[in-house]
């Protein structure tokens, strides 16, 4: 059939049109987001449920965050957003692959940056301090026990949240593999879209992270 022999490459053959295949690529990524949201839905109302029950010990567990690398980290993530859209638009332009690939590694780069700042700095301060639930939790002041509970949601959290980030380092680097290859052009970068949109929702439960996690109780003042 002539429809076959004009079949584009960048076609699947069970879609019809490209606009069809762009269309069922980008549902299928939100129906995965929006189980994703009821996910970190579920854990974001668990965590109001017992700060309700220990407010005094969650405020007094969250002055032992420091603010700054959280702060940090924030903008390290905002940025990678910014450069994820930047590889889409120039593949979606018809920018050279040097343009996309660079675009990409600096995703990525700021990606490990993150991650580097989690453990390296925040986690390893955590451990030192004693302030590991189960593992290694020392602390014996005020509200003792509601502080622990505290630092179970915070690693039960930041570390799910640190698991998507390793999952789109290594989407972030199957990308960057095709582009390479000169895989997207003008005509096909759905596979950057699509995954655009899931590094933009784990910055974006980041952002609900930090003020949750970090700010809690700042404006009472005192702390450890």
């Amino acid at each position: 059939m002539a429809h076959t022999a004009a079949h584009s490459p960048a076609l699947v053959h069970q879609f019809e049109t490209k606009e069809q295949q762009h269309e069922a690529g980008n549902l299928g990524m939100w129906i995965f987001l929006a189980t994703e949201i009821m996910f970190f839905g579920g854990v974001f109302m668990a965590y109001i449920v017992y700060r309700a029950l220990h407010l005094e010990a969650f405020i007094q567990g969250s002055h032992f965050l420091d603010v700054t690398f959280g702060a940090t980290n924030t903008a390290v993530l905002i940025c990678s957003s910014l450069t994820m859209a930047l590889a889409i638009s120039a593949a979606q332009t018809g920018k050279s692959k040097s343009t996309i690939i660079t675009f990409l590694v600096l995703t990525m780069l700021l990606g490990a940056a993150f991650l580097f700042i989690k453990f390296n700095f925040e986690w390893t301060h955590d451990w030192t301090e004693g302030l590991v639930p189960g593992l290694h939790f020392t602390y014996s002041g005020p509200h003792a026990s509601g502080v622990q509970l505290f630092f179970c949601f915070y690693f039960f959290m930041t570390g799910l949240h640190a698991l998507h980030m390793f999952i789109g380092l290594g989407i972030l680097a199957t990308l960057t593999v095709m582009a390479y290859r000169g895989r997207f052009n003008p005509e096909y970068y759905a596979p950057l879209e699509v995954s655009g949109l899931y590094w933009h929702f784990v910055d974006i439960v980041w952002i609900f992270l930090f003020p949750l996690l970090y700010l809690i109780g700042r404006h009472y003042g005192g702390g450890h």
